[in-house]
């Protein structure tokens, strides 16, 4: 195998946990604690993503070879590799919950990859660490499959997240109550190594905040600028200047993220604080969903089913209010918060203009028209009440011809984006007078059509990884037929191409698939 470069950072510059044993418990003053990866019966790698271990620096002999597997499912170490579970908080649908960490999560270690770039491995799935509480650390493989194909799906569609090197099948079944109604069962268990350059989340920082361990706190602000944000480690100015532009770039990049979110029509579905990204990554794809109709009160998780907080028009809003939560517990470096409200009206700012530009560029529109903003509030208005499919209207918008013939239909310019028959029927009058309009507007610049298509078509997915796809791949593979993981893995890849092999991939989500189990909405369970 090539030599891996290992520079676990973490361990070497911030205090561990003096016990060493995985007993469940509070853990002070330190940001981990060691973890080793509980020893599984049968490793078998399902699948692994061929880019991510390029990226690494594994080769492919490396990925056929038994020690892969081995590694990767928890039986085996490589040199260099300490592993440890993180210390953090956080809060858990606008409660604070006291410590979380990593309960089913473990580093293995940082690998400086090939092109020079952190890759911190984490295994989710390995066993129980001090942080698991009363769960026993395992993961299934429906959850695997999601987290795995996820990860990768939103690399390949623009959006700020964390990769998936591989995803092993441990041989060993795990007991699990998927909606937590009393029927637990069996189920296939599995590990997914998920990489970034940094799984730090803002709980990491809250947790010392609400103990007072001011010390530990500042130390750890000042590692994270050092090794996850160098540009700002080498800046003009005290401490106190790097600390505030670091909080800055916190909020800007969460900002950035979201913006991709709500252009992707994703939902997180569990925005707690331990699940923000200090870099603005998209961590921990627990029950999360795409748009199907659009609906921007949807959210795919049944814990979030009454409140509804994590819903898909609500995420700015929450990213700021975990931003503020983040704030709260940077409090104590700051000689006063202007520094720390300033990022937060940086958040905003940043979110409002990113919002505007990714609205116009998915309605594709260019120059600025005053009737611009009523046009797409009209237009999502639209897509709402008439239960059309997000995805594929924007698609289909993009194609829309040079000129439109005086008998065109809505339904023959959009095609099959309609999930209520009766109001495909009633309204398709004010539907195409909408359309008429937007393609009014767009065509006043004289701007040819292939060029507006490319354009729309850049910010504006056929595919993605829709929950009822997702479970018809899951239920294959829990089957012992893993080949739809491999083609779903393979189509997202290219989510803006047509693929014309691959167009039933985008599909609008069928009726069965409606109140399907997994293919909707999901638990936090694994």
């Amino acid at each position: 195998m090539r030599a891996i470069q290992f520079d676990n950072r973490f361990v070497r510059e911030l205090p561990g946990d003096a016990e060493t044993s995985l007993r469940r418990r509070q853990v002070l003053g330190a940001c981990w604690s060691p973890a080793l990866p509980t020893a599984v019966a049968a490793p078998r790698l399902l699948v692994h993503a061929s880019e991510v271990a390029d990226l690494v620096g594994f080769s492919k002999a490396d990925v056929a070879a038994t020690w892969f597997a081995e590694v990767f499912g928890g039986n085996k170490l490589l040199e260099g590799m300490e592993p440890i579970a993180a210390c953090y908080g956080g809060h858990q649908f606008g409660n604070w919950a006291g410590q979380l960490g990593d309960g089913r999560a473990m580093t293995l270690g940082e690998v400086i990859g090939a092109n020079g770039v952190r890759c911190e491995l984490q295994l989710k799935g390995a066993g129980p660490t001090p942080y698991s509480r009363t769960a026993d650390g395992r993961a299934v493989l429906r959850s695997s499959i999601r987290e795995f194909l996820c990860s990768e799906a939103m690399h390949h569609l623009g959006v700020p997240t964390t990769r998936a090197l591989s995803l092993v099948t441990t041989g060993d079944m795990v007991v699990r109550d998927m909606f937590y109604d009393g029927n637990a069962r069996p189920e296939i268990g599995a590990i997914v190594c998920r990489v970034a350059p940094s799984f730090i989340r803002f709980g990491n920082f809250e947790i010392l905040a609400a103990r007072n361990d001011i010390t530990l706190l500042e130390r750890l602000v000042d590692f994270t600028i050092a090794r996850d944000f160098p540009q700002l480690a080498l800046m003009d100015g005290d401490k106190s200047q790097q600390r505030a532009e670091w909080f800055r770039s916190v909020c800007e990049r969460t900002a950035e993220m979201i913006v991709h979110w709500m252009r992707v029509g994703f939902v997180h579905g569990v925005m707690n604080t331990d699940n923000m990204s200090i870099l603005g990554l998209t961590i921990d794809y627990g029950p999360y969903g795409w748009l199907d109709n659009y609906d921007p009160e949807w959210t795919p998780n049944t814990t979030d089913a009454g409140g509804r907080r994590y819903r898909y028009e609500q995420q700015p809003g929450i990213a700021q209010w975990n931003l503020a939560r983040l704030a709260e517990a940077l409090v104590p470096l700051f000689a006063s918060d202007d520094a720390l409200r300033d990022g937060l009206a940086c958040f905003a700012a940043v979110y409002t203009d990113g919002q505007k530009a990714m609205h116009r560029a998915k309605f594709g529109l260019q120059d600025i028209d005053d009737g611009d903003e009523a046009l797409i509030a009209g237009g999502l208005d639209l897509l709402h009440s008439v239960d059309m499919d997000f995805t594929l209207f924007f698609r289909a918008l993009g194609e829309l011809p040079q000129q439109l013939h005086a008998d065109a239909t809505a339904w023959s310019l959009v095609g099959d984006v309609f999930y209520d028959e009766d109001k495909r029927a009633t309204r398709a009058d004010e539907v195409m007078a909408w359309l008429r309009a937007w393609h009014a507007r767009v065509s006043r610049g004289g701007e040819p059509t292939g060029a507006r298509r490319a354009r729309m078509h850049a910010v504006n997915p056929k595919y993605v990884l829709r929950n009822y796809l997702a479970q018809q791949a899951i239920d294959a593979a829990e089957a012992g037929d893993a080949a739809l993981v491999h083609t779903l893995l393979d189509l997202m890849r290219r989510p803006y191409d047509e693929q014309p092999l691959n167009s039933r991939f985008a599909a609008r989500r069928p009726e069965w698939a409606r109140d399907k189990a997994g293919c909707s909405m999901l638990s936090c369970s694994s």
